[in-house]
């Protein structure tokens, strides 16, 4: 999938190929929990890891890769600034230079401010050092996380670069399609985090049933879901066979439940949600 950053006069620049399927590492700080995980997820052929500082897991991330002798080049490494991190120009540049540093890393393929800072004099600033990051080469492209409409539309007030994602609570339950017209208005693609809301409506009856109609099982529709309706997708799993089950959700053809899937939207949010803070 391509991404890019709009300019102030509608240009796009810093164009980027992201693989739209990925894995999520969230919660995996236990010694050689991510790291596993990651050299399956690259085994079954996946090409994308998510991580961020508040995992505490960038370093395991970077070991997985040294270790799967893979090019770095083959593989796409999305990490995000820490919110309480998000404090100022020079702490952006600093935490940036941490993150290369923990990763083992020339670059990092898309970093995130992985939510907007709370105090909003520093949204300006810390994007700024973000588009520093990019320009310096150290990122190839730069998106934000939990950003709700009135965030992104303040950035085009001090954005040289807009952002190229916009990572967000997406799934059948959760289909916010304000916010994900507001990001992609933006010029942004919407990049779906917990697909099956943490796991909370695994067991969701009218889930179960289209999977059953799909021959396929209810994780796999959840994914599916998003990544068909344009997201980049990226459930989190340190299961083995989870992890392989879900790339293969790709192969499943959703289309005849389409409107049944779409049907479940309850806006069920399952965890945090900066997106309608001030």
């Amino acid at each position: 999938m391509r991404i890019s950053h709009i300019t102030p006069d509608g240009n796009e620049a810093y164009v980027h190929e992201v693989p739209q399927f990925g894995l999520g590492v969230f919660l995996m700080s236990d010694g050689g929990e991510c790291k596993d995980s990651i050299l399956t997820a690259l085994e079954a052929g996946y090409t994308h890891i998510d991580t961020a500082r508040a995992y505490n897991n960038e370093h395991e991330v970077g070991k997985a890769v040294r270790e799967s002798n893979i090019e770095r080049e083959s593989l796409f490494i999305t990490t995000k600034l820490r919110r309480g991190h998000a404090t100022g120009y020079q702490d952006t540049i600093e935490h940036c230079q941490k993150s290369l540093e923990l990763l083992n890393m020339d670059y990092i393929d898309l970093y995130l401010v992985h939510a907007p800072p709370e105090n909003p004099d520093h949204r300006a600033p810390v994007w700024q050092a973000m588009e520093y990051c990019l320009e310096q080469g150290w990122v190839k492209a730069i998106g934000v996380s939990n950003y709700g409409p009135s965030h992104l539309s303040a950035m085009k007030d001090y954005a040289k670069y807009m952002p190229s994602v916009n990572q967000v609570e997406f799934n059948p339950w959760l289909q916010r399609p304000h916010l994900k017209q507001a990001t992609e208005d933006a010029g942004a693609k919407v990049m779906a985090y917990s697909p099956l809301a943490r796991g909370h409506k695994v067991d969701d009856p009218q889930l179960g049933m289209i999977a059953e109609k799909l021959g396929c099982t209810p994780a796999q529709v959840a994914i599916k879901f998003c990544y068909d309706e344009g997201c980049i997708t990226i459930p989190k799993s340190s299961n083995p066979a989870r992890i392989v089950e879900n790339i293969q959700s790709l192969d499943v053809d959703i289309s005849s439940q389409y409107e049944a899937i779409k049907s479940l939207e309850c806006n069920y949010v399952s965890g945090w949600d900066p997106t309608t803070e001030p």
